[in-house]
């Protein structure tokens, strides 16, 4: 069994900076494709980053602003966000899903984290 724990998020001023973690139990990363979401009010979950076999994945709304990496002896994965958008204010999600490639729809993934929110004031 899989437990993913997230920490990070908070309240930052537009053009700010955070840092979100996702820390695993288990054997994950070299198994299993890891994906980030973003759940606005009122709204589905939506995709947003990806790492998948050494690959990295983004949706183009946050190309060149959020970077995923990956932290093996820590079995911990990332989501680095800079230039936020209040427009990118939201509770994010850390996933794990069991395809490969681009695995961008949340059905596609089945361990998730708690959620960690993000509010990016204007």
């Amino acid at each position: 069994q899989v437990q993913l724990v997230q920490s990070g998020g908070g309240t930052v001023q537009a053009g700010g900076s955070l840092r979100l973690s996702c820390a695993a139990s288990g054997r994950l990363f070299n198994s299993y494709t890891m994906g980030w979401f973003r759940q606005a009010p009122g709204k589905e979950r939506e995709f947003k980053a990806a790492m998948s076999g050494g690959d990295t994945y983004y949706i183009d709304s946050v190309k060149g602003r959020f970077t995923i990496s990956r932290d093996s002896a820590e079995n911990t994965v990332y989501l680095q966000m800079n230039s936020l958008k209040p427009e990118d204010t939201g509770v994010y999600y850390c996933a794990a899903s069991r395809l490969t490639g681009w695995a961008a729809r949340p059905t596609d993934y089945f361990y998730w984290g708690q959620g960690a929110q993000v509010t990016v004031s204007s």
